[in-house]
């Protein structure tokens, strides 16, 4: 049986679903510290047991984006703040070639925060 994280997944469209599981897979990859839940309804990433990122989607344009906890702490022109006090986001085109190496970097910051 599928874990609830992963029927998140499964119950998303194309081409969501195979972008959201590129993200999950390249991000869990990144340290050993990294685990996954589904909280609040959507996947989270933990590191070291708190929660470090989130994926959700766009209400407008319906195009993914990933959450970062500690956002607010990070000073990336990519990362978009909006009225959020302490998370940043980092919007992703699912139609397009995943920006692996910029995601890695703003992670790679985000976790000296933990």
């Amino acid at each position: 049986m599928l874990r609830a994280v992963d029927q998140y997944y499964m119950k998303q469209e194309e081409p969501n679903r195979s972008c959201l599981m590129a993200l999950r897979d390249h991000i869990l990859s990144l340290n050993d510290l990294l685990t996954e839940d589904l909280k609040y309804g959507m996947p989270f990433i933990c590191y070291k047991g708190k929660m470090f990122c989130y994926f959700w989607k766009d209400k407008k344009n319906n195009e993914p984006y990933i959450g970062i906890v500690e956002g607010n702490r990070l000073d990336h022109p990519m990362l978009e703040k909006g009225k959020r006090s302490r998370m940043k986001i980092l919007r992703i085109n699912p139609t397009e070639d995943l920006p692996l190496d910029l995601i890695s970097e703003i992670l790679t910051e985000a976790m000296t925060f933990y």
